[in-house]
């Protein structure tokens, strides 16, 4: 499929022109997405519903700051997985042309917040971890459960706002101006816009764990230097060694998630690109995905609270299980009883 002359004024507002935008040409291809997305998506789903739980259905879990960031990762995790796979498969798999450019502006817009706010979530974690390392003393002051919820207010109004900019009349349509080779009716300004507000979100969270990471590294050595309390210093170490190793994880898989995607969106800007290179964008498009299924499992289930909560629900519910399989047992006994009396 030839590359669609989308920077000519006379089409580029066409619904037709989103055919142009469906680079997926083979059935294997088409295939791949689904079931990527298919997976993904439930486990995704699953993973973020069941933090939700765990949180919220405890009420010391749920009155901490910290917890009630990543009640709001989970949720923006669970609405980008559901936003993503319908819209995402809607477009690219059954190359469904039939609604109006404000309907795929307004399904941009819900994907936009959801991952936007599923970083800024990330970012008000970080935050969180960094005043807990570097000020532990006026933690409980500084991170209160009323600031915690106007903070997670002013990034979801925050997200939704920039993420309705299209929608509300900053596309190229309406400003006749030129549009992106990655989103239909999307202006290249906009386009570059968002990238620099991911871009500073993502600068923060790494700023904000690289500081954590070398005050553990700090306290390691000033352990290892200063010999006292062995018992206890032993204890610290192995924590700090196990926070280094959670933050590391949680670098790494937040690079290696959004960075091929935001490469592609800043090349598009400044070159045009191949047929090749956006089926490569497409399935890119996933790893973001992947990052919102991985989440919960860096950030939530490798919390000593949430996961005892865990074991708790699985042990109710295998008592539960086992407790509706010996019921029939014990009827059959009790029948046999009354028979033979």
């Amino acid at each position: 499929m030839d590359i669609c002359k989308i920077h000519e004024n006379a089409s580029k507002c066409s619904v037709n022109t989103m055919e142009c935008f469906m680079v997926l040409s083979t059935q294997a291809q088409k295939i791949s997405i689904a079931m990527l997305c298919g997976l993904f998506g439930t486990l995704c789903i699953f993973e973020n519903s069941l933090v939700l739980y765990l949180i919220f259905s405890s009420p010391r879990t749920r009155r901490k700051p910290s917890y009630l960031f990543i009640s709001s990762l989970a949720l923006a995790d669970i609405l980008a997985s559901i936003i993503f796979v319908c819209s995402f498969v809607n477009f690219h798999v059954f190359n469904e042309t039939d609604f109006s450019k404000e309907t795929f502006l307004l399904q941009l817009g819900g994907v936009n917040t959801s991952f936007s706010a599923s970083l800024s979530s990330l970012l008000l974690t970080a935050l969180d971890r960094y005043i807990s390392i570097s000020r532990p003393s006026e933690y409980k002051l500084l991170m209160t459960g009323k600031r915690a919820w106007i903070a997670l207010g002013v990034v979801w109004v925050t997200c939704t706002t920039i993420a309705s900019l299209p929608l509300l009349g900053w596309n190229c349509c309406t400003l006749d101006s030129t549009c992106s080779e990655l989103f239909p009716f999307v202006d290249d300004n906009y386009l570059s816009s968002w990238i620099c507000f991911i871009m500073v979100l993502l600068g923060c969270i790494i700023y904000a764990y690289a500081h954590v990471l070398w005050r553990a590294h700090q306290h390691v050595a000033y352990m290892e230097k200063h010999q006292v309390q062995v018992g206890k210093q032993n204890t610290r170490m192995r924590m700090d060694v196990m926070l280094a190793k959670t933050l590391v994880m949680v670098l790494t898989v937040l690079v290696l998630c959004w960075s091929p995607v935001l490469v592609l969106m800043i090349y598009s800007i400044f070159a045009r690109l191949s047929n090749r290179l956006r089926k490569v964008f497409a399935f890119c498009s996933t790893l973001c995905l992947l990052n919102s299924m991985v989440n919960p499992i860096i950030y939530a289930l490798r919390s000593k609270e949430l996961y005892s909560s865990l074991r708790m629900v699985f042990s109710r519910f295998r008592r539960q299980l086992k407790a509706s399989e010996e019921s029939p047992e014990a009827e059959s006994t009790h029948k046999s009883s009354m028979i033979e009396t």
